[in-house]
């Protein structure tokens, strides 16, 4: 080989393993505080995600109640099904707690429940969270959030600035999804299989357990949602169109009115539970998706005994009652 050309192929050689060594030592120094190392989330995923999971107030009726918030266990089993463990966002902690949990953690989920939007305590703490993966994301450091029924409420609350939601008749309805034409084309949707979104499209799978829902009438009216939110499915209910599906344009924040987690973890008898196989595969496919969105993310715990403290091992799940509309739920103080 003549010599100029050995010199050159040497030289790209060195610089490839100098980029490999450099990805490295960024991974094993980065301890992702506030001002946290950004690596490329082409150059490497992460297989050991953590997901945030918000805990909320308890419900008033809820007779098993062992502290002063809980997480429905069905979130957990969510996670952890599609490969991600779980670190439980709890109430008290000072924001300065929450600003070192975020970056130590690989996403957030908020979930499903019964708070006031506008005073609750757990909606001071998910707006924190909000804020945070805003400005994350703005910097290239990507962070998802994905948010159920309440959370698709409050996702489009924090946007809005603004609350906007219409009361529905929607309360324990299992329904089919009337998908738009960017939900193909979405990041969510894209990779689903064609018979499961068939089953999305015609059977009535998806179960809705809420009383208030976000017209497409005050999407549409309202700036803000309608240049952050792309609209993939919606639905109608006493002739009010209301929205069941969207994802940011620019943002990977996920929202869905409806509950994939419940068909294969929650068991109470009631109009607008399924357990379907359709509904299974769409439980499974939304949650694999999610958690392929968390291993984007580089955060991390600054080391391991910091992150056993933090994860869901150390609580215990109550059993509540085959009747209750959650079977089971951790509880916090």
């Amino acid at each position: 080989m003549h010599r100029k050309a050995w010199i050159e192929v040497k030289t790209r050689t060195r610089q490839k393993w100098t980029e490999r060594a450099m990805l490295l030592t960024a991974l094993a120094t980065c301890h992702c505080g506030p001002r946290h190392c950004v690596v490329q989330r082409n150059l490497l995923l992460s297989y050991r995600p953590i997901i945030g999971v918000l805990a909320q107030e308890n419900r008033s009726e809820d007779e098993f109640a062992q502290g002063s918030s809980y997480i429905a266990a069905s979130y957990i089993k969510y996670l952890e099904g599609a490969g991600a463990r779980v670190a439980p966002i709890r109430m008290g902690l000072k924001d300065k707690e929450y600003v070192r949990l975020f970056y130590s953690i690989n996403g957030l989920l908020l979930p499903g429940g019964d708070i006031d939007l506008r005073t609750s305590n757990s909606n001071r703490v998910a707006r924190i969270f909000y804020r945070l993966a805003l400005k994350a994301n703005n910097t290239k450091d990507y962070f998802p959030i994905w948010g159920i029924c309440q959370g698709f409420q409050q996702l489009s609350f924090f946007t809005a600035n603004k609350y906007l939601l219409t009361q529905t008749n929607t309360k324990g309805v299992a329904l089919p999804l009337n998908f738009t034409q960017e939900a193909q084309s979405s990041r969510l949707f894209q990779s689903l299989p064609s018979d499961v979104m068939q089953c999305l499209a015609k059977e009535n799978i998806t179960s809705n357990f809420h009383n208030y829902s976000l017209s497409m009438q005050n999407y549409t009216e309202n700036p803000k949602l309608r240049m952050f939110y792309r609209i993939l499915s919606t639905n109608i209910d006493e002739g009010v169109e209301f929205i069941s599906t969207m994802e940011g344009y620019r943002y990977p924040f996920y929202a869905l009115q409806w509950h994939p987690e419940k068909c294969p973890y929650e068991w109470v008898d009631k109009p607008g539970m399924v357990h379907t196989t359709s509904a299974t595969r769409t439980c499974f496919y939304t949650a694999s998706f999610f958690v392929s969105e968390a291993m984007k993310n580089s955060h991390r715990f600054s080391c391991p005994k910091e992150e056993e403290k933090a994860l869901i091992y150390n609580y215990p799940p109550f059993f509540t009652s085959m009747d209750a509309i959650f079977i089971q739920n951790y509880y916090f103080d």
